[in-house]
């Protein structure tokens, strides 16, 4: 059935409507070639419409392992072509089944590009998937996404090793208890409305996750975010590290259209090297108001200089603005928990030797 993508400035573009009428959303755009299902149930896009810019989504369908989460996250998808006939030894089902069975709309045969480029120009806007044309939604009001996903996914206890982590649970993805667990850790999520009890699960280490929305949505949990950050080795990701820089003072702002694909160039201050992430957020931290005092900026985006990463001057405290444990090529930026565990065991070792 025909139907419509629907900007707040009244913008509309045209296509094949699947599913939901009038599903509402911030629309960002995503410039990966694959990783569809991973994005699809990544809780940070909850309450976003996702415009996928590569002209075909669904070449290898659906599969019972990939998932971020419990089920797709983007309230509607937007693509140029779904692809119905998938390929894949592990698929079960293609997209548009997928999308379904979860109520997401989908609108196919867009011309995804003019989408983008009317994004880049005016901004992320808030949108409509609707079948009529004039049905404008208003502008986007903030709200709390993050509670909205916090204690969504598995909570509980992962990995079986001898380095306990306390991954403080904003929206996480698995992929991060994952990678811990991986790497010979037990890992207890906790919703971050429950953080008061962390010290009771004596940790060795704290990991703030990833998350949907604005940080400054936290901002009443931020005396008790900066308590924990003080008190154990900590590593930030994403929203995670948004929230390290608004505990310790620093200021956070929207970008234009935000930062979402698997092909953004990081350096590395200490090295000089450059590694391509994946990344998915629209706020970034301020670097003005970052103290020179307690934080060094050990990370910064080639492209456009935004602050990717904080590493503090005394504390065992690791922030990064990219995902970690995503792999848009073999393994890139995997060793950020490496050196995170590395921290972490060194002051281990401080407090056993004092």
């Amino acid at each position: 059935m025909e139907g419509y993508l629907v900007l707040e400035d009244g913008t509309s573009f045209s296509g094949e409507l699947d599913g939901l009428d009038g599903c509402t959303g911030e629309v960002v755009f995503f410039t990966g070639m694959t990783g569809y299902q991973e994005v699809l149930t990544d809780p940070s896009y909850k309450g976003q419409i996702i415009v996928f810019t590569y002209p075909l989504i669904g070449n290898y369908g659906i599969n019972g392992s990939d998932a971020e989460s419990k089920q797709p996250q983007v309230r509607g998808v937007v693509v140029y072509e779904a692809c119905d006939r998938f390929s894949h030894h592990q698929a079960t089902e293609s997209l548009r089944e997928y999308l379904a069975k979860w109520d997401v709309p989908l609108l196919s045969h867009v011309d995804t590009r003019a989408v983008v480029q009317h994004i880049r120009a005016k901004g992320t806007l808030n949108a409509r998937l609707t079948k009529q044309k004039d049905d404008i939604p208003a502008p986007r009001q903030l709200e709390n996404y993050a509670a909205q996903v916090s204690g969504q996914n598995e909570n509980g206890a992962f990995g079986e090793g001898n380095t306990h982590i306390a991954l403080i649970d904003f929206g996480y993805k698995k992929s991060i208890a994952s990678s811990l667990a991986n790497r010979g850790c037990k890992v207890t999520v906790v919703p971050y409305q429950e953080m008061d009890g962390i010290a009771k699960l004596n940790p060795d280490g704290i990991v703030l996750s990833n998350g949907p929305g604005d940080p400054k949505a936290i901002l009443p949990y931020m005396d008790a975010l900066r308590g924990i950050i003080s008190s154990y080795p900590t590593l930030g990701i994403c929203l995670g590290h948004q929230l390290i820089a608004l505990a310790f003072g620093s200021d956070t702002y929207k970008l234009p259209f935000g930062h979402r694909g698997a092909n953004h160039p990081v350096m590395d201050k200490e090295t000089g090297r450059v590694f391509m992430t994946s990344q998915n957020h629209s706020y970034v931290v301020d670097r003005d108001t970052i103290s020179e005092n307690e934080f060094s900026v050990r990370f910064h985006h080639v492209n456009d200089g935004s602050v990717e990463g904080l590493m503090h001057k005394t504390l065992p405290v690791l922030s990064v603005q990219f995902h970690p444990e995503a792999h848009p090529g073999p393994a890139e930026s995997e060793w950020i928990f490496g050196e995170y565990l590395q921290k972490l065991n060194e002051a281990r070792r401080e407090i056993a030797h004092a």
